[in-house]
């Protein structure tokens, strides 16, 4: 059992009797209460989404699930193919992806984790920590050496984040992919 700030997009749990996959979470503390987790769920059985808010003691079934190494393959509209060390080929569904869809990208040659429920593929999760390049953002601003300074990026894959003043188009990144942010550049 697991609770419900322990729970991460990718991970599927049993609720009502039915498994869901947890698209998205969001976690909100506030100064005396408890903190409170939204989560984006997805019935695997149904495909019908939801939304529900939990306290963040609250303890749910983690369901153990086969899970294999894949590398993503190619795109056939509107599954993402990804292939194992044996060339077996596994579709999965774009809203399984989550927020994993806008890293996704042409020659990734990062190695993935496909989690199957009864032999159906129904997430992907993707490695912490990968590199991306910066295929447009905003020239750094002379003289700004205040510290921390953040500006948008869009990277390959069409995702935006925040990344420090000093990243240029071009670079190479890398991006937590649990929490969607800048680490370094690469």
């Amino acid at each position: 059992m697991k609770t419900a700030h322990e729970i991460r997009p990718g991970n599927v749990i049993m609720l009502d009797g039915s498994p869901w996959v947890v698209q998205k979470t969001e976690t909100t503390r506030s100064g005396r209460n408890a903190a409170i987790v939204k989560m984006k769920l997805k019935n695997v059985l149904q495909d019908s989404t939801t939304e529900t808010t939990f306290k963040g003691e609250d303890k749910m079934d983690d369901i153990i699930l086969d899970r294999l190494d894949c590398t993503y393959s190619y795109y056939a509209d509107p599954m993402y193919v990804f292939m194992d060390a044996e060339y077996n080929q596994y579709d999965v569904e774009a809203e399984n992806l989550g927020d994993a869809v806008a890293y996704i990208v042409d020659g990734m040659e990062d190695t993935c984790q496909v989690t199957f429920y009864e032999g159906k593929a129904i997430s992907v999760e993707l490695p912490t920590t990968i590199v991306r390049e910066v295929t447009y953002t905003e020239p750094s601003a002379r003289g700004d050496t205040s510290g921390k300074v953040m500006k948008p990026a869009t990277i390959a894959g069409g995702a935006t984040l925040s990344v420090a003043d000093f990243v240029k188009t071009g670079d190479l990144i890398e991006i937590d992919t649990r929490t969607n942010e800048f680490k370094k550049r690469a």
